[in-house]
């Protein structure tokens, strides 16, 4: 697979990638809000569901969308393919105002936009493979060419061997996966997936996950996630924009907003994630002596013995107090709690700054 150059907004060119020819044109923003905002009108008055914003989404990421309810999200998402319409501000998609499509214009761009819901929404009296022919017949698509169609995308999401059984029949993932199906149907350049999880156990989760990030990867789709789960995003995403009651509160490639969160709705999301009560957690650092400090590890160095050798080189003793070692989409990372005492405690820090180990200082 080809790896794009191309650095994205708060990231660097990936290290080893094919870079495009010479006179290949750059790619341009999927997707840009320009002020974009949304409010319904109750009882007489305007209630703003998603004050306006900015935000890009660029080609072939996996971005991710998170709030609690009714933080906006799922407002934003259907923004994109028009089943809300924005009170104000404009939307572009690839460069063209979908604010200002006309019926004709909005039925174009909604063959180039799939989406997946939360609870499926599969036809009952349809079978598997019908339901997944159903859009390209709205389409028109000649027989012969959806027969062909559904067999390969049937054959993507690993349900060939249930073509001809009813939604009745499956298993909640296996009834997700048929919509996932369903939405690449048409070939679209764009995946909307409306909290497509959050019915799903654990393991079943993961394995829509496993299907969303090999989809975006061999086919190159853009696609957009919304959650409620900061594990979600950490699994499958690239960027993610935090919302919290219609604001939008933060933003940035994932490895930052999960491992370094500014604002305090994105600290509650990572805390939940990670089952950790901050405030019991420094309850406990009262009891603790020497200087507390938040190390965290990016990419091969997670697995470096770079603790235990400062350690030895400064004279400086250390205790772990809590810590976490797992992945961030392909990267891995650690994050470890620590006090440090005795020995030479600002070279220790110093060592791990050099050695390219993000410090957070927690007491002194």
């Amino acid at each position: 697979m080809i790896r794009s150059c191309r650095a994205g907004q708060g990231r660097p060119a990936l290290v080893g990638c094919t870079p495009p020819p010479v006179d290949a044109p750059v790619d341009r923003e999927v997707i840009e809000f320009q002020r974009l905002h949304k409010s319904y009108a109750v009882g007489g008055r305007a209630i703003a569901a998603l004050q306006p914003l900015d935000l890009t989404i660029e080609a072939g990421e996996v971005f991710g969308i998170i709030g609690h309810s009714g933080a906006g999200k799922s407002t934003l998402i259907r923004l994109i393919n028009r089943l809300e319409e924005p009170t104000g501000g404009r939307l572009l998609i690839n460069g063209e105002d979908v604010t200002a499509l006309d019926a004709e214009g909005l039925r174009v761009l909604r063959r180039k936009i799939g989406m997946i819901f939360q609870h499926f929404n599969l036809l009952s009296s349809r079978t598997v493979a019908s339901n997944v022919a159903f859009p390209l017949e709205l389409a028109g698509t000649p027989r012969a060419e959806i027969d062909a169609r559904v067999n390969e995308l049937l054959h993507t999401v690993g349900l060939e061997a249930h073509a001809n059984k009813y939604p009745a029949q499956l298993s909640g993932g296996q009834k997700q996966r048929v919509g996932i199906a369903r939405a690449l149907a048409t070939r679209p350049q764009i995946l909307l997936c409306d909290e497509a999880t959050s019915a799903l156990d654990p393991q079943t989760t993961a394995s829509v996950l496993k299907l969303l990030g090999k989809i975006n990867r061999e086919l190159g789709l853009t696609i957009v996630l919304i959650t409620h789960e900061m594990d979600v995003i950490r699994r499958v995403c690239d960027r993610v924009a935090v919302l919290d009651a219609g604001h939008l509160v933060e933003t940035g490639p994932v490895t930052e907003v999960f491992l370094h969160p500014q604002h305090p709705t994105t600290r509650r999301f990572v805390s939940e994630s990670e089952q950790v009560d901050e405030g019991e957690l420094h309850k406990d650092f009262e009891a603790v002596a020497g200087r507390i400090v938040r190390l965290t590890f990016l990419g091969a160095d997670t697995y470096e013995p770079l603790l235990g050798r400062i350690a030895r080189e400064t004279g400086v003793d250390y205790n772990i107090l809590s810590g976490r070692i797992d992945r961030i989409k392909d990267t891995p990372y650690g994050q470890l709690t620590v006090s440090l005492v005795g020995g030479d405690v600002q070279a220790a820090q110093a060592g791990f700054v050099a050695a390219g180990v993000h410090l957070e200082e927690l007491r002194r």
